[in-house]
């Protein structure tokens, strides 16, 4: 029965090698990214009951790191409904230890009410600031102090320059094995136009932040065997995971 299982689950690999080596698959995806945005596909879907603004796809990656990782706390810039602390800390919930920060510079008093009155409200700090201000770092070192695993999620404004300071202040909070996840680096493979009225774009945008730290940062990779797995991600380039230690190890 072990050999079986085994077997079972090199096949499974050699098919998902095949399936990101398809070049006709990655030419649906670049289209099909133009109709999620068009009709807003990310908001179809809510997590214990808040909507979490993201794609099943990236729900499942997060779970799967998540439990691989073990964090004892988890930072995401950008709170929106809350949907999304609500996934992690309700997977930390499962694992029995974790806790989450959320930052936003506006948190609506709606959505603060909404996951303070929450079943997972016990495992979630909320911090109204901008991602990159004094008051944020200050929390988030405060809150990472001690802990041995720390994982960042940066989902908050989506421009280069903001991304790229948020890359620079949050990644020493992230040890080896762990992850800096960007969100929304798809918005480098769409129209122009679909950004219309948004200080970000085509070639200012999460995707372009990444691509300038990773060549002054050799702490950290895109796990690509990762990202094999995920066919709609929103974040395509963006699953950083921490390679080495500051040390250098």
């Amino acid at each position: 029965m072990k050999e079986r299982i085994l077997d079972k689950i090199a096949n499974d690999r050699n098919t998902v090698d095949a399936m990101a080596a398809d070049q006709g698959l990655k030419d649906i995806r670049l289209s099909l990214y133009e109709y999620f945005i068009k009709y807003r596909y990310s908001y179809n879907f809510t997590w214990y009951g808040r909507p979490i603004i993201q794609y099943p796809d990236d729900i499942m990656a997060m779970q799967e790191i998540i439990f691989s990782v073990q964090p004892d706390l988890i930072v995401e810039t950008g709170v929106a409904h809350g949907g999304s602390l609500i996934l992690y800390a309700s997977l930390c919930q499962l694992m029995g230890k974790g806790e989450v920060l959320g930052i936003d510079v506006d948190i609506r008093p709606h959505n603060r009410a909404a996951i303070e009155a929450h079943p997972m409200k016990d495992r979630i700090t909320l911090l109204n600031a901008s991602s990159t201000s004094e008051t944020a770092m200050a929390k988030a070192r405060e809150m990472a102090k001690g802990k041995e695993k720390v994982m960042v999620i940066l989902d908050s404004n989506h421009t280069h320059a903001h991304v790229r300071d948020e890359l620079r202040l949050y990644s020493d909070l992230v040890g080896k094995g762990s992850y800096l996840i960007v969100c929304d680096t798809a918005i480098e493979y769409c129209a122009a136009d679909n950004w219309q009225g948004r200080d970000w774009g085509k070639g200012n945008n999460p995707k372009t932040a990444v691509d300038e730290f990773l060549r002054q940062n050799d702490r950290f990779a895109v796990d690509a065997e990762l990202e094999k797995t995920l066919v709609f991600t929103a974040s395509p380039g963006g699953y950083l995971k921490c390679t080495r230690s500051k040390s250098g190890d």
